[in-house]
């Protein structure tokens, strides 16, 4: 058995966990209602900030990076709320220096809660008791808004970032049948679809880049990463 082959059957187990939160959602643990959020300031983590454009991917319902970090007090109660434990605050120095200024160059998103989707995914609170998710209810500044756990409201509210295939990576497009990420996803059908060899295709349009497909990935690297409107790393 080779090297290739050997990695792969290795790696397989790295997807249960995730696989069975998407096929939960898929199967309907959310209602499919029609009741969203109305509020139109309930975004997206994607404008570009001031330093490198470099956005973190940040929980579902973050306003836009720059009205983001003014109005997000570093309480950490998102992160304390979070049922998947998915959200971490960033690590002091390692997010983005404001511009110019004193401050010893303290970073503007020290402390900020993110979303690393290959440690732990958003799993959007599926099966968790409750109509909102978590972390926006928990928020007290508005910097998460409060959204609907409902799957119509979801697809209308949240849009984190874009999940991003690496053809050169993903074993469906080099003689793998594998499809480990779309089985992880909760709009499978929609946000992903897959074609000959289980090669998968991501429409942006649908994605709203919570990261289960990252985290499914049983390809190290992985061949598929969520990207945020910010660009960068």
């Amino acid at each position: 058995m080779d090297t290739e082959r050997r990695q792969f059957f290795r790696n397989a187990t790295a997807t249960a966990v995730t696989t069975v939160v998407g096929a939960g959602v898929s199967l309907g643990l959310w209602p499919t209602g029609s009741d969203q959020n109305d509020g139109s300031d309930a975004a997206h983590a994607g404008s570009v900030d001031s330093s490198d454009g470099t956005i973190p991917l940040r929980p579902p319902g973050a306003l836009a990076e720059d009205e983001f970090l003014a109005r997000c007090i570093r309480c950490l109660r998102c992160v304390e709320s979070c049922p998947n434990q998915a959200i971490v605050p960033l690590e002091v120095g390692s997010g983005n220096r404001g511009g110019g200024g004193s401050g010893g160059g303290q970073s503007v998103r020290d402390a900020t809660p993110v979303i690393q989707a290959r440690r732990q995914a958003c799993m959007l609170c599926a099966g968790i008791e409750g109509d909102t998710l978590k972390c926006g209810q928990a928020c007290p500044s508005g910097a998460l808004q409060v959204i609907r756990k409902d799957r119509d409201s979801i697809k209308s509210n949240v849009m984190m970032g874009t999940a991003v295939i690496d053809e050169a990576l993903c074993y469906s497009y080099n003689n793998w049948s594998c499809g480990a990420c779309y089985r992880a996803c909760p709009f499978g059908g929609e946000a992903m679809t897959l074609g000959l060899w289980e090669r998968p295709t991501v429409h942006p349009e649908a994605c709203i880049g919570c990261g289960l497909c990252e985290r499914a990935c049983i390809r190290y690297p992985q061949a598929i990463r969520v990207r945020t409107g910010g660009g960068g790393g």
